[in-house]
């Protein structure tokens, strides 16, 4: 063999392990990026997940700009503090605060807690804001004096306790979408899925209102 096969058939061997490494580098690179992703999509969508895991699920569903102008609507001779429960991405809460409230929200969703800050910020009015991770079946809602919530029909019931439990009899409760299964509203406004119901606290915390809710519980148990 001449010295010119010997080197073409070493330069040949030498581009197939070049080919070889080059390959093997390529699926490590794929690999980490495959894998990179998939540990962002779960650090994204796992805190939309996992209240979906929950016994109740407070799903986020953006307010549209009637419901939000309803809840001020309702509103509009109040003052003090305010609290919207599952708060999402801050709408109502930032949009109260720019009608003097000092407003905070409860959210499970830490991604939507932390935009809530932000648009808060950008919108000026972080000082008379403030947004909590938090589940709401674990605070007490006593120190607010005016408090939005858009449920779901599966919680609306528990819900009804606790706030009965929770708020002082000058509080007032907006209840959007749906409407709370017991208590008779003092007003509404809107309409469809626009719709937004008021409950004042001196009104359902009565007896009369307690004594109906406790024969209400007795007729469902024995029926």
């Amino acid at each position: 063999m001449s010295e010119e096969q010997i080197l073409l058939e070493t330069a040949v061997t030498q581009g197939k392990g070049n080919q070889s490494t080059a390959k093997k580098r390529i699926g490590l690179i794929a690999t980490g990026i495959i894998g990179g992703s998939l540990v962002a999509l779960y650090a994204v969508t796992a805190p939309f997940v996992t209240p979906a895991l929950r016994k109740i699920c407070l799903p986020f569903v953006p307010a549209t700009t009637t419901q939000v102008e309803n809840v001020l609507k309702v509103l509009r001779t109040r003052s003090g503090t305010l609290v919207d429960i599952g708060s999402g991405d801050g709408r109502i809460v930032i949009a109260a605060a720019k009608r003097g409230f000092h407003a905070s929200g409860f959210e499970l969703n830490p991604w939507l807690v932390w935009y809530s800050r932000y648009r808060a910020w950008r919108e000026g009015v972080h000082h008379s804001t403030s947004f909590h991770i938090s589940d709401l079946w674990k605070v007490s809602f006593a120190e607010y004096s005016n408090v939005v919530i858009f449920g779901v029909p599966q919680m609306m019931d528990q819900l009804e306790l606790k706030l009965s439990s929770d708020l002082q009899s000058t509080a007032r409760v907006v209840a959007c979408r749906f409407p709370f299964p017991s208590w008779v509203p003092d007003q509404m406004a809107g309409e469809g899925i626009d719709t937004v119901w008021v409950y004042d606290a001196k009104t359902f915390k009565t007896p009369l209102q307690g004594q109906t809710r406790q024969t209400e519980d007795k007729l469902t148990s024995t029926s």
